[in-house]
């Protein structure tokens, strides 16, 4: 939660829009050079465009501005078969939006489910198009959002229910939208689940300590312990985990990757990666005081409709303990907990594990 790709800002060079990167004019040589790889961008958001595109005759790939709570909302709507069951997928950060990649990330689930990506208040084209409201970023306003999304998208795509995915800061905000209006969801899916804000980083340091020592990582283990556990006078404790919990995990070169492929992404444009880059540090410096005064009960307790947890095995950002705690308490109609090879990102890292869950224990649920 919270974690900003920072330091990505050097999309602006390959844009031309390298003011602030750049003190001088570049060379002469560099800008040909500049030029050239400009063109390169070019053709691969073309190959992308054509390679990914929806074709199937029933299928549907729509992304357009769609009104909700009263601004301009990006919406991206991608599947094979209009007739498959709809995901709403709910992106993390808060503000990281996944709609700048995601069409690599969901590409196999399009033949399952009719996948929505959301680009939320604050995020991504969505904070790009919208005067700054930072009075408006709260979760109660974005789970007011969310359900009017859901309400639209029943009309609009002639379905009954959908089903709720919510991914780290979206795994918050589909638990209020599916304990808000649980009918209008088969089920909610959590994934990098927040389950007790105030126990997050004080597990996760105690298992990033046992990994670190496991691997008998002499540079893990002392940084671990030089700062020791939360509460932390300053940012570098955070720092320190967020470091350490993206290395074990893999993250330190998923991160990257999607900043790639958000650069090369079909209609992508330089100001779009700018708006997400700047779209998570506004969002996030509004929602991660509110998400991190969070206490256990309020995600935690009753729900009306199926609960599902698919959380990667070593996810220490938010805690495996902490989210199979979660499912444990937490009474439902049905509720299942699973886990799969991964961390905090299983969702995208381990996406065809994480898809054939999906397919085995949500997929039937809108036929029973």
């Amino acid at each position: 939660m919270g974690r900003v790709r920072a330091g990505l800002l050097l999309v602006s060079v390959v844009g031309m829009a390298a003011v602030p990167l750049l003190a001088q004019e570049p060379p002469e040589q560099d800008r040909a050079e500049l030029e050239k790889l400009i063109a390169t961008t070019a053709f691969l958001r073309a190959r992308n465009a054509r390679d990914y595109a929806v074709t199937a005759p029933n299928g549907i790939d729509q992304a357009r501005y769609v009104e909700i709570g009263g601004i301009q909302q990006w919406v991206t709507i991608r599947g094979e078969d209009r007739k498959n069951p709809v995901v709403l997928f709910l992106h993390g950060g808060p503000g990281d939006a996944t709609n700048p990649w995601g069409f690599a990330a969901f590409r196999t689930w399009i033949g399952h489910f009719t996948v929505v990506q959301w680009d939320q208040r604050g995020a991504a084209r969505t904070f790009g198009k919208n005067p700054r409201s930072p009075e408006t970023i709260t979760i109660e306003r974005m789970t007011r959002d969310g359900i009017e999304l859901a309400e639209a998208l029943r009309k609009q795509l002639a379905t009954d229910k959908l089903i709720l995915v919510g991914h780290s800061w979206g795994s918050i905000l589909g638990v209020f939208m599916a304990k808000a209006r649980p009918d209008l969801f088969h089920a909610f899916v959590g994934t990098g689940q927040v389950a007790n804000p105030a126990r997050s980083y004080t597990v996760a340091h105690e298992a990033l300590l046992a990994k670190a020592e496991a691997l008998a990582d002499a540079h893990a283990v002392r940084e671990l312990k030089e700062v020791g556990p939360p509460p932390y006078p300053d940012g570098r404790g955070y720092a320190v985990q967020r470091k350490w919990s993206n290395f074990f995990e893999g993250a330190d070169i998923f991160l990257p990757s999607t900043f790639g492929l958000a650069l090369f992404g079909p209609n992508a444009a330089v100001r779009d990666l700018n708006d997400w880059i700047a779209g998570q540090i506004f969002t996030a410096e509004r929602l991660v005081p509110q998400t991190s005064a969070l206490r256990a009960e309020a995600l935690a307790g009753d729900f009306t409709l199926p609960v599902i947890v698919i959380q990667g095995t070593e996810d220490f950002t938010t805690p495996t303990a902490l989210a199979k705690t979660f499912v444990e308490q937490l009474r439902a109609p049905r509720k299942a907990f699973v886990t799969i090879e991964g961390g905090h990102f299983a969702v995208f890292m381990r996406s065809n594990a994480f898809l054939r869950e999906l397919i085995d224990r949500v997929r039937p649920l809108p036929s029973r």
